[in-house]
């Protein structure tokens, strides 16, 4: 779609200094692979795309790429935002840091509420492994958008079915290109993701 990148949500944003958390140098490595691979990064309008989090360790808060930071070669601490709250109802978002959370974190949240044993979630573009997971992998539908609530509803509809636990990868119908993968900890949520780039 053409206006990737831009934040849906009702977002409260508490401007704060984070704290230092245990997974920065992961995500940020796992990012830097990424940029390689050009699954994130800046389209030829000049819009950043793909985001990566990491939850708190047995909460329901994550850490999350800012937004409109995809083609950022390394992040600082400051371009991180830690969702503390959301409702799907309400499309609200609060979170905290000197950036506001990147334009998925309601889909992420999904993951992580659906999934009590995903550390960490991935969502990047890639064309090909796109268009090969739509016929061979679960699919949020074509009609629901990025970065809504339909969008976190058809997550938790994706959940109810074993298929997309056990392949921890779907791909966004809606979100040309769109791919999500998730895992226990970055490391993994990567590693499903390389496995399905690579066999599908």
């Amino acid at each position: 779609m053409s206006e990737t990148g831009v934040v849906k949500f009702d977002c409260e944003h508490v401007v704060v200094e984070l704290a230092p958390f245990a997974a920065f140098d992961s995500l940020n490595a796992c990012r830097r692979k990424l940029l390689q691979l050009r699954m994130i990064g800046v389209d030829a309008n000049g819009i950043g795309f793909g985001n990566l989090s990491a939850r708190g360790g047995g909460t329901s808060e994550f850490h999350i790429t800012g937004s409109g930071t995809g083609g950022r070669a390394q992040l600082e601490l400051a371009e991180y935002a830690k969702v503390t709250a959301h409702n799907f109802t309400r499309n609200w978002v609060r979170c905290e840091g000197r950036t506001v959370a990147s334009s998925e974190s309601l889909t992420h949240a999904a993951v992580y509420d659906s999934a009590p044993a995903v550390g960490a979630v991935i969502h990047c573009h890639d064309r090909g492994l796109w268009l090969r997971l739509l016929s061979s992998a679960p699919a949020t539908s074509a009609d629901v958008e990025y970065g809504t609530p339909a969008m976190a509803l058809e997550v938790q509809r994706l959940f109810r079915q074993p298929d997309v636990r056990e392949r921890q990868i779907f791909a966004m119908g809606g979100h040309g290109d769109g791919i999500v993968a998730f895992g226990r900890d970055v490391d993994d949520a990567f590693s499903a993701l390389m496995r399905h780039r690579t066999t599908t």
